[in-house]
């Protein structure tokens, strides 16, 4: 999967996310479904995410720290945020991909939380009659 692919995805989920819960329990219950669904698919896309941080990491780190270390010294605090800096779009996707999925989660306690609301509430009616 290519970072565009995944970056793409992202998107889409994101769009999706930012969507209005229903206010009808049924289709509560139906978007927390769907939420379930993309809470699984940002999980599988995070790992992949950080699977192209780790192969562009790993590609292009011992050639510039090769070359500079032939250059003369650098500190290890500079070393590390060079090669935080060679995946930073990578590394912005795979937090994203992170947010995207607690968010997931997030709605899905949201979704449960008015479905048993609305359980109370009905239950609370029945009693009342």
């Amino acid at each position: 999967m290519t970072y565009k692919d995944i970056k793409e995805e992202c998107d889409a989920i994101q769009i999706e996310l930012e969507t209005l819960i229903p206010e009808d329990v049924n289709s509560v219950v139906e978007r927390a479904k769907s939420l379930a669904v993309y809470m699984s698919r940002t999980g599988y896309l995070l790992a992949e995410a950080k699977k192209l941080v780790r192969s562009k990491k790993s590609a292009e780190i011992c050639e510039v720290v090769v070359k500079i270390a032939k250059e003369g010294y650098m500190s290890a605090k500079a070393q590390n945020a060079l090669v935080d800096s060679i995946a930073a779009d990578e590394m912005y996707l795979a937090d994203s991909l992170e947010r995207l999925n607690r968010s997931c989660v997030h709605t899905i306690d949201l979704c449960r939380s008015i479905i048993s609301k609305e359980k109370e509430e009905m239950r609370y009616l029945h009693l009342q009659k």
